[in-house]
């Protein structure tokens, strides 16, 4: 199951060229800094509307090997080269990016996704100028260990004490009934299960807060979720891990990635979702895009390219 277009005819309404004004020459600096001050490392903060959205770089790993089993599958060794050649980059290694998003809505403060632990997420809301007791919600786009990793410390204390949880009914459901040694399932059962009573369930279309939407993007996990923002005439979609490459996925939506259950399914959902934001010209936030991991997706031959918006930035 994936999107359906028609969720564009439903958002037709707003204009494409205030949201790139909005995104590319409204941005905010991270609070606690002032324009001339020293940017914070781990935290890029812009406006969509009068929504405050925070880029958070909770960690990164470099990879030396396996790039193209793991994100080009179905793909020749001549093909996979030649995009790495065209794009300036190397086919034998890259660089991945753990980046939660912040949202403050002005009356609530609602983190998307918790990072690899909870030293990186807390480091990274440290800079965006809050901590994680004043986090509201929490939503998960899906369960995978790079996002709920930051949940718990390693002693199991909980990070967001003062928070509640949000997430996919069918996400939930499939990993909570994994049984004990399955990695996924393990991960989950000590950092998701202890908030299980402060858990929420949504379903595509579900409203998360005024403004914030989940959107189904399965096939990643089988309750893998993007997310649209609306704000005073400005829209922005968080893509949680619709693409998991800056290029590969983008150049080549049909390549398999190695971490999608459903890889058809998930195929699907990239062509669809990448095609709305091409065509309707919105902002993006990716959470394996290299930081800030903001940026626009252009329509290029039969797949796409992902146009960053870090330049942009003050």
């Amino acid at each position: 199951m994936t999107i359906s277009l028609t969720r564009r005819a439903a958002l037709a309404g707003v204009a494409a060229a205030p949201i790139a004004a909005t995104v590319a020459s409204r941005p905010a600096i991270a609070a606690g800094h002032d324009a001339h001050a020293r940017k914070p490392l781990h935290a890029r903060a812009f406006n969509v509307g009068d929504f405050t959205v925070h880029s958070l770089l909770a960690g990164t790993a470099i990879r030396e090997t396996g790039m193209q089993a793991t994100f080009a599958g179905g793909a020749t060794d001549e093909e996979f080269a030649t995009v790495a050649a065209e794009n300036f980059i190397p086919g034998d290694a890259g660089q991945f990016y753990f980046t939660p998003t912040l949202v403050d809505t002005g009356s609530q403060k609602i983190l998307f996704d918790t990072g690899l632990n909870a030293a990186g997420i807390t480091q990274a809301l440290k800079d965006a100028g809050t901590t994680p007791d004043d986090i509201d919600v929490v939503v998960l786009t899906h369960m995978h260990p790079d996002h709920i990793g930051g949940m718990a410390g390693e002693d199991g204390t909980a990070t967001f004490a003062n928070a509640r949880f949000i997430t996919a009914a069918k996400e939930y459901d499939f990993w909570s009934k994994m049984d004990a040694g399955n990695r996924v399932g393990d991960v989950v059962a000590a950092k998701v299960t202890p908030q299980a009573e402060k858990m929420t369930f949504i379903e595509d279309g579900g409203e998360i807060a005024s403004g914030v939407t989940g959107v189904a993007a399965f096939g990643h996990t089988p309750g893998h979720m993007a997310v649209m923002l609306e704000s005073a005439g400005a829209q922005m979609v968080l893509t949680a891990d619709l693409a998991n490459h800056y290029v590969f996925a983008f150049a080549h939506p049909e390549w398999e990635t190695s971490f999608d259950m459903d890889k058809a399914a998930a195929t699907a959902a990239r062509k669809n979702i990448l095609g709305m934001l091409a065509a309707d010209r919105l902002p993006m936030i990716g959470y394996h895009m290299p930081f800030p991991a903001a940026g626009y997706v252009e329509s290029r031959g039969n797949g796409f390219r992902f146009v960053p918006a870090s330049y942009q930035m003050i």
